[in-house]
């Protein structure tokens, strides 16, 4: 049981660590950048830990770039709904929120 924990634990700093990673890089080297995004995901999947909200929502799941809001993504707010729309494969997730 503690193993786990410890393992979980581990794979959320490095899920953090690889998406921040990522955020810096993406300017020079976008290849890289989703790639850190792509090993991220499968440390969570493999380790069963929750990618982290923050994160979550600058990852494309059908084409698994990393996104960056004004270069690769467009965020619009329409209907009480966050749309974020992927610019490279034309994915869209809708976000509710509450006013």
């Amino acid at each position: 049981m503690r193993n786990k924990k410890i393992i979980r634990r581990r794979a959320l700093r490095s899920i953090n660590a690889l998406f921040k990673r990522a955020d810096e890089v993406f300017k020079e080297k976008p290849e890289l950048a989703d790639r850190y995004a792509q090993l991220a995901r499968r440390i969570s999947m493999r380790c069963r830990v929750r990618i982290p909200r923050k994160w979550k929502r600058r990852y494309c799941k059908k084409c698994q770039k990393f996104l960056k809001p004004g270069v690769n993504a467009r965020i619009r707010l329409r209907n009480k709904r966050i749309i974020i729309t992927c610019l490279e494969c034309g994915n869209k997730v809708r976000i509710p929120y509450k006013n």
